[in-house]
């Protein structure tokens, strides 16, 4: 396996909470319906759609595009049955991942008390 890209990126907490203040719609917009129930099922629920956030940005970098390329929701935080998050595409992030002959993803989410991270390795 080849790397086709790496994306990484880094999300203040309390900026991103601010926006969905703003925004109340902002989490249907940007996360999907399993990725808002995993986060709303803790106590505070910003760090975790905020490393989301940064993971749907990371897989933005990786395949070497900008913000307009895909939606934001075509990209999804699943998680696997131990807890680990992967990687899932839908439509147009779908397409241009193929375009690019990426087979598979890495990702690393983490997050401290101001800062959530994420980082997506693409393979092919």
């Amino acid at each position: 396996m080849n790397i086709v890209g790496i994306g990484t990126d880094l999300v203040e907490i309390e900026r991103f909470r601010l926006a969905m203040q703003r925004r109340a719609r902002l989490p249907e917009r940007l996360f999907s319906d399993d990725e808002r129930a995993y986060a709303f099922r803790h106590h505070d629920a910003a760090p975790r759609l905020a490393a989301r956030f940064g993971a749907k940005e990371a897989v933005m970098k990786a395949l070497g595009v900008g913000l307009g390329a895909f939606k934001l929701r075509d990209v999804e935080v699943v998680r696997r049955r131990g807890g680990a998050p992967v990687v899932a595409l839908h439509g147009k992030a779908a397409v241009l991942a193929d375009e690019r002959g990426v087979t598979a993803w890495h990702l690393s989410l983490t997050h401290s008390e101001s800062m959530a991270m994420a980082v997506a390795i693409a393979v092919g």
